[in-house]
């Protein structure tokens, strides 16, 4: 029979020792915990019903259970209705968690802390590499594939299909650069219908701008947007519900020579008269990536200008690595220039070769991190609680359980 005192035992059992997690699963169901898809609140967005905020999506790269745990308690405390919780293809790799595993972390947090509620789990940038699809599109094509397979049957209801690496900026013609872009997320969409469970509409996003490239516009927006609608329509099937798109941001923020972050300049314009456009289409608008470095002042101006979505991952990284017990960060930081020296670019200092690629540490010292004392962790979860609680107050998700209700 399933004890709560008995969770930090029994997700670390399946998470380390490879246990069955069932118990947790069980638990979880009769506690009203589901995973679920978005895609209907994207629904209210798209059609004027909803409004006034931004919904954050949280990158959850290290201390899962536990950095999971403070977002839960959080919901709870400030009533706060729409929240994802998502991973990249990449990530999963050198975080070393699969789909699998994340999922049932979260569901095992979720219990934890008293929630009760649909959970959102999405797969960010199902990425194409854009050398392999030049050298053999089909066997790329196919490993996607594969891959959104794995993330739906682990209950990630929500997909962000990443085709923007394929975008040929070379071409004259717009529709032209979009073409492998459109086509693609065409094809990855029938795909996604083709495995989502019944009466579950996957929510499923595009992209047309990669992160830390040219800046979009409306111009290569309608270009994707008119083209792909008419891929997918013989097919009768149900689009993209947003859009990604590129502002100014890149993802993990630029550090200078001491590893210091640069400030970056967003092109809020950008974000409204694409969010704007969007609508016009039938989406619920456009999503901003590789943000979460940006000042804490300026994400009030993301509900402002439309933002559907926000994607947070390296401002958060960067909180849990300043307060990691010293000892610690040192044990990472030699890891990285003595395991990972081949990854190092000619033009990177240490500084910035280090902070580049210590994300890479939170997948080789998951068990220790797992591990630290409550009172190493303090100083860690307060900071990233306040963190946590200014983001969500500007992106106004504060007591807006009730317009997730209304769909849930």
């Amino acid at each position: 029979m399933f004890n709560i005192q008995d969770l930090d035992q029994l997700i670390f059992d399946g998470v380390f020792n490879k246990a069955a997690t069932e118990e947790i699963k069980t638990a979880a169901e009769k506690a009203g915990i589901y995973f679920a898809s978005i895609y209907n609140l994207y629904e209210g967005f798209a059609h004027g019903e909803v409004s006034g905020f931004t919904v954050p999506a949280i990158n959850v790269r290290g201390m899962t259970y536990d950095f999971s745990q403070m977002i839960f308690h959080l919901i709870n405390k400030k009533n706060i209705g729409p929240v994802i919780f998502e991973i990249a293809r990449s990530e999963m790799k050198y975080t070393q968690q699969s789909a699998a595993e994340i999922a049932m972390v979260i569901l095992a947090a979720a219990l934890k802390t008293g929630y009760h509620g649909p959970i959102f789990l999405q797969g960010d940038h199902c990425q194409f590499n854009r050398n392999h699809f030049t050298a053999d599109p089909q066997t790329e094509l196919a490993g996607l594939k594969k891959y959104l397979q794995e993330l739906i049957e682990s209950g990630f209801y929500n997909i962000d299909i990443d085709a923007s690496t394929l975008v040929d900026l070379e071409k004259n013609d717009i529709a032209e650069q979009q073409k492998n872009n459109f086509e693609m997320t065409a094809e990855l969409t029938k795909y996604v219908r083709s495995l989502q469970p019944e009466k579950i509409i996957i929510n499923i996003g595009g992209e047309i701008g990669h992160i830390g490239g040219k800046n979009s516009t409306v111009a290569d927006f309608e270009a994707f947007i008119t083209n792909y609608q008419r891929a997918i329509s013989n097919e009768n099937l149900i689009g993209i519900s947003k859009v990604s798109i590129q502002t100014g941001t890149n993802h993990g923020g630029i550090p200078d020579a001491q590893g210091n972050l640069k400030t970056v300049d967003v092109d809020f314009d950008v974000l409204h008269d694409i969010g704007k456009a969007a609508k016009r289409y039938g989406l619920a608008g456009a999503v901003q990536h590789g943000a979460s470095t940006l000042p804490v002042g300026l994400f009030s101006q993301f509900p402002k200008n439309h933002t559907v979505e926000i994607h947070l991952a390296t401002g958060f990284q960067n909180t849990m690595f300043k307060y990691f017990p010293q000892a610690l960060v040192k044990k990472m930081d030699q890891w990285i220039l003595t395991d990972l020296q081949a990854e190092k670019k000619p033009e990177w200092t240490q500084e910035q070769f280090i902070y580049k690629l210590r994300k890479k540490t939170l997948g080789h010292f998951k068990k220790e991190l797992w591990s630290l004392l409550p009172a190493e962790k303090a100083p860690i979860f307060n900071a990233l609680s306040e963190q946590l609680e200014q983001i969500f107050s500007a992106l106004n998700i504060f007591d807006t359980r009730n317009v997730l209700n209304k769909y849930f």
